[in-house]
């Protein structure tokens, strides 16, 4: 993973006739999908300038400049749009980051003991989830990304701390 790009949103889907598509957005609001300038395909080779149409049922939906018809924006689902992290602003104070910002650190639970490395974050519909791959190997872990879940997030230390719900 190139922690110097970040991931704001994916194509979900065309949307009418005239070339609109929906993105699932990964920005704090999902009308900021379109105001950080173009963004790039995950190979960097495309680049989608988008123009907000309106939000509708939690996803942005735009017109991206040269496609003009719903043919051309059903060949774009599932492409994942790209930002330079340098374009983005500083979070405003510690209790802010970035999602990408986690991946890779170490994961502990409320005790200190070592539980494995954050492998992702998911937003599958229902709440942000945190994935958890085991140092010893073995199927990651998956655990609710909530303030309950996951009490501390020391970027410094590189640390996530994690309390697992009964059961989990």
């Amino acid at each position: 993973m190139d922690a110097s790009r970040l991931c704001l949103g994916v194509i979900v889907g065309a949307h009418g006739l005239q070339g609109a598509v929906r993105v699932k957005t990964f920005t704090a609001l999902p009308d900021a999908i379109a105001g950080y300038g173009p963004l790039e395909d995950a190979a960097g080779s495309r680049r989608f300038a988008l123009r907000l149409v309106r939000i509708e049922k939690g996803m942005a939906l735009v017109r991206i400049d040269g496609v003009e018809d719903r043919t051309a924006a059903e060949a774009l689902k599932g492409v994942e749009l790209f930002l330079d992290r340098a374009a983005l602003p500083p979070e405003e104070n510690e209790e802010e980051f970035y999602h990408a910002d986690l991946v890779g650190l170490a994961a502990v639970d409320t005790s200190g003991a070592r539980l494995g490395t954050v492998r992702a974050l998911h937003d599958f519909g229902a709440g942000d989830l945190i994935e958890v791959l085991p140092d010893e190997g073995g199927q990651p872990r998956v655990f609710p990304f909530t303030r309950e879940a996951v009490p501390a997030i020391d970027l410094a230390a590189r640390t996530v701390t994690i309390d697992p719900p009964e059961g989990l």
